[in-house]
Parts: C-alpha cells; structure tokens; sequence
C-alpha cells in the first residue's frame, strides 16, 4: 500500500456501565504472556479504529486514551504507529507511517463518526498487507460491534498469527456477538483480547501503554516503564512475562 502524506483509502450499543473486572484484565495479561517481544529496531504498531455512529457517544474518551497512550510511548523511542480507521458506506483510511505521537494525535482528531457497517476484515487484510513488505509488530483493533462473517474474519486472524502479527483487540461495550468474534481473532493471531467500559478509561489507558511499549522494545522496556510510572498494567504484565 503507499504511503500518502494524508490519510487515503485502502481497499452500535450504548457503552455498558459495568467495570471491567481484574479477572477479565488479569486474563488478557495472561494471553500476552507467551508473546515473542520486539527485539531490535524501530517497532511497527497498526491502531485501528471502529469509526462508526455507535461509538460517537464515547468518541472524545477514545482519542484522549489513544493520544495518552502514545505520548507515554513517546519517551521510550522507536516506535512508528500507522492509523487506520472505517466509518460510513465503505470508507477505510489508512495514514502513512508516523514517529511522532503528536502527527498521530493531529491525524486522529480529524477523524470523526459516521454511520456504517462494521469493516474488521479491511483491517486485517491491510495489516497482512502492510507485513509483506515491512513487517508490522502488532495490531491494535479498538470496536464495539461486529457485523461480518466471523470465518472470514477468522482465516485473515490465522493468516496474521503465523505471519507473527498479533491482534490485540479491546471491546467496548458488551454485545455479545462482538465478544465471540473479537475472542476468535485475538486467539488465532496470537494476540489478547480485553472489554473496557465508560468506568475503566484508566485501566484502559494503562493496557494500551503497556501493549506499546512491549512493542516498541520489548521486556527492558515495559520494565523500566513501570520503575518510573509505577503503572499497574506494566507491573502486572511483567509478573505474567515471568
């Protein structure tokens, strides 16, 4: 895919109350522990983005986490981050390749909701995609609501997990048939699955950083992020990673 200096194109539930309990975060912790970190160089991070009219309602909280999350990365180095995002009838963007978490945080605020149907199998075809050339390191995939055909879905999440591109996907929300899908394709890819909610932005904040960080240089990295911030995601991600 090239890589334009603006986004360009690639080929609904109200946000639930309930907190997101330790067990399920402690269970996400666990999935990332057999995870192969990034040893060297520059980390390849794709943060995808359901952009459709349900997630209007938290859509302010979203990209104040997204844009917390890479300003912590920020300080570690070495990661480049690409968005991509769908919304609308048929609309997926992707941005170029970007270092600098302040052009993502810039990249991110011009996007807004649409209404639309939900459009995962272009993100995971476009991050397969993207691993032919240059290997991405993970997948970040943030939604609320699944509308596809979930074996689709579940071969490009294979495709992924041998290609060593592990989805890391954070529910918003409770629908059910959305929770089944997003559990499917972070196994299969070899990646994590965790819910959050309007009542765990922070737990939320603290999983995103730690799966960046890992990303971005591996277990030196996420360590010595957690001596200097005391974040609890880090301390616990670590005591998984043994």
């Amino acid at each position: 895919m090239a890589q334009p200096k603006a986004p360009a194109k690639t080929e609904k539930s109200e946000v639930a109350q309930q907190r997101s309990s330790l067990s399920e975060v402690d269970a996400f912790l666990k999935q990332v522990k057999g995870l192969q970190p990034v040893g060297s160089g520059r980390g390849r991070l794709i943060f995808a983005m359901d952009a459709t009219m349900s997630r209007q309602p938290s859509w302010d909280l979203a990209l104040e986490l997204q844009a917390d999350m890479f300003n912590a990365v920020k300080a570690v180095g070495g990661l480049d981050v690409q968005l991509v995002y769908f919304r609308g009838l048929g609309e997926c963007q992707a941005s170029k390749w970007v270092g600098d978490p302040d052009a993502l945080a810039r990249l991110m605020r011009q996007v807004s909701c649409a209404g639309g149907y939900t459009q995962i199998r272009k993100v995971l075809a476009h991050a397969r995609r993207e691993s032919e050339t240059s290997k991405a390191n993970a997948l970040i995939y943030v939604g609320d609501c699944m509308e596809e055909d979930v074996d689709e879905l579940s071969q490009l999440a294979g495709e992924l997990g041998l290609i060593g591109v592990p989805v890391f996907v954070f529910q918003e929300g409770r629908d059910p048939k959305a929770k089944r899908a997003f559990r499917e394709i972070a196994r299969l890819s070899r990646g994590a699955y965790c819910p959050f909610d309007a009542g765990s932005a922070r737990q939320l904040r603290e999983l995103l950083t730690a799966v960046a960080v890992y990303a971005t240089g591996g277990r030196k990295a996420l360590k010595d992020f957690g001596d200097e911030t005391r974040s609890s995601a880090a301390i616990r991600l670590l005591e998984q990673l043994g």
